[in-house]
């Protein structure tokens, strides 16, 4: 009798957007008429840059001449990508960075999924309250989450709730906890921690021995002067922080799939003999035996992000998402709703009217407005009573979206 790994039956119904998506086809059936604006998934809507779209016809140019060819990419990946990473997003900030501390991939996503694996079973970890889903369901497959409770809670989870009564800024954890989730611009809050802020997590983690794991994935959003760009800005993080980046967002990658993560050399964790392993060297044994790189051609479209012509192009797709994030805040506040975020970062978040909990004003909102959105409750027990809607939308839409709350919905 072949076993399933059970913790994979822990996990409570679908994942959040499969979820979503069970639920806006259920009513496309019964509503074949209607015209559904989406505003869940961060999925981004416009084309690619056009210095990536050249860069990459000229490397499939490449791959027909046998002088230019590439097969099996670095599992690191390509230097002259490494490089432009290094110089570009790091040396530029003032942070030094080696070129065998990056790594790049096909997404954050897989990054800060598959990142627990180096981790023991038993250590325990911290999310904020309400967090990016994958964090906690990547853990719970590694059956290192414990018990699901009727409060939506995982019994070995350390929650930091981050709500509108704390300006949605975590408290650090009140026990020791081993590995810390930080997502910062904040998916699906659309809120930052300040450098001062995030100097306290590095110092908290200084004196616990512990690891924070620091999703970055929208820099690129920020707006507001001393929001930190990369963790390693702070003194004394490279010793205790992983850090996660990616192009979906930034030049709308999310199609072709391309990342990277930045592990230092000088980040350690322990044997159960307390012998202190080097966790650079780790994951590059752990990725060159589980994935085979990003292709030359997907890394030559990358690297054109950091040209002249890409970084305008760039700056122009994330002027656009930021626009509709404008008119989305603008327009809820104007009926009386309740927002946060939209200002660094293509996300709003918004609190529900007249008390409703989040998957019924999912149902409500899809009913009356035709608009679909994600329940906050769905990123973790702090997010009910909340609502994201993203930013990534055509400005026709996100106005139509806007009228549609204005005219439609019976708040």
């Amino acid at each position: 009798m072949v076993r399933v790994n059970e913790n994979h039956l822990k996990l409570p119904g679908n994942y959040l957007f499969a979820e979503i998506g069970k639920r806006v086809n259920a009513f496309k059936a019964e509503h074949p008429e209607a015209n559904i604006i989406r505003l869940g998934i961060g999925d981004v809507t416009r084309p690619l840059p056009q210095a990536c779209i050249e860069a990459m016809h000229k490397a499939v140019d490449d791959m027909a001449d046998v002088k230019t060819f590439k097969g099996y990419p670095e599992y690191e990946g390509y230097d002259f990508l490494i490089n432009k990473i290094i110089e570009c997003d790091y040396k530029a900030r003032g942070v030094n960075i080696g070129t065998d501390e990056v790594f790049v991939s096909d997404g954050a996503k897989s990054d800060t999924a598959n990142i627990q694996e180096l981790f023991g079973q038993d250590c325990t970890i911290a999310v904020t309250d309400p967090v990016y889903p994958v964090y906690v369901d990547s853990n719970v497959m590694a059956g290192r989450t414990g018990e699901y409770g009727s409060d939506g809670k995982w019994s070995r989870i350390t929650y930091l709730p981050c709500t509108a009564e704390n300006k949605f800024v975590p408290e650090l954890p009140k026990e020791r906890v081993d590995l810390i989730y930080l997502c910062f611009p904040n998916n699906p809050t659309g809120m930052t921690l300040s450098k001062d802020e995030l100097k306290k997590w590095v110092e908290y983690a200084k004196k616990n021995n512990s690891i924070i794991l620091y999703d970055a994935a929208y820099e690129a959003y920020i707006s507001e002067e001393n929001v930190p760009h990369s963790i390693f800005e702070i003194e004394g993080a490279r010793e205790v922080a992983i850090e996660f980046k990616s192009f979906s967002k930034t030049a709308g990658f999310t199609g072709t799939r391309c990342a990277y993560t930045i592990i230092p050399k000088d980040l350690k964790a322990y044997s159960a003999s307390g012998e202190a392993i080097n966790l650079n060297r780790l994951w590059y044994r752990r990725q060159a035996t589980k994935f085979n790189g990003v292709s030359y051609i997907v890394q030559r479209g990358a690297e054109a992000v950091y040209s002249e012509e890409g970084r305008k192009q760039v700056r122009a797709l994330v002027d656009y998402y930021m626009a509709n994030a404008k008119i989305i805040r603008e327009g809820l506040k104007s009926v009386g709703i309740e927002v946060y975020g939209g200002v660094n970062a293509p996300y709003i978040w918004l609190r529900t009217p007249n008390g409703l909990d989040s998957w019924s004003f999912f149902d409500k909102l899809l009913n009356e407005a035709n608009i679909v959105g994600t329940p906050g409750v769905g990123f973790g027990p702090s997010g009910q009573g909340y609502f994201r809607l993203t930013a990534f939308g055509s400005k026709e839409n996100t106005e139509e979206a806007v009228n549609r709350f204005k005219t439609r919905l019976k708040i």
